[in-house]
């Protein structure tokens, strides 16, 4: 009776221990938050297609221009077109849209332009705290000209 007592004290569970589980699943959750910010270090912008559909928004646009020369224009609104310093350009789009989250942000780039100048827009606009940047482009017509 004493040794059937014994051998029940010493029968294996057949359960799993999830606790070191758990604190891996939390350290590899910290892990990828850490790195997850790192991975968009790039200007986050929506590369448009020829054949893209028309933004439908019922606010008029913040558009900043870059002519091919690489001089800066910046039109808020409905506002006429104003050639701008990129420091002014910052300020101005920084204060335009803590007052208007949702406008629509826009980089009309020449075609002639430097690609540098118009990413340099782009970066500029991310740094002004602009969420996301949309590029124009001219709709293609069916022959191929705009």
């Amino acid at each position: 009776m004493h040794n059937h007592g014994r051998r029940r004290k010493r029968k294996l569970k057949a359960e799993i221990n999830v606790v070191p589980y758990i604190d891996v699943m939390l350290v590899l959750l910290i892990i990828f938050m850490v790195t997850a910010p790192l991975l968009n270090l790039g200007v986050d912008i929506q590369l448009p297609q020829s054949q893209a559909k028309a933004i439908q928004n019922d606010k008029e646009p913040v558009v900043v221009s870059v002519d091919e020369t690489g001089k800066y224009f910046l039109t808020l609104g409905a506002a006429k077109r104003d050639p701008i310093e990129s420091a002014a350009l910052v300020n101005k789009i920084s204060a335009f849209v803590r007052e208007n989250p949702t406008v629509p942000v826009l980089v009309a780039g020449d075609q002639r332009a430097d690609y540098g100048k118009v990413y340099q827009a782009m970066v500029l606009l991310q740094s002004a705290g602009v969420p996301k940047v949309g590029l124009m482009s001219a709709p293609t017509q069916a022959d191929g000209t705009r």
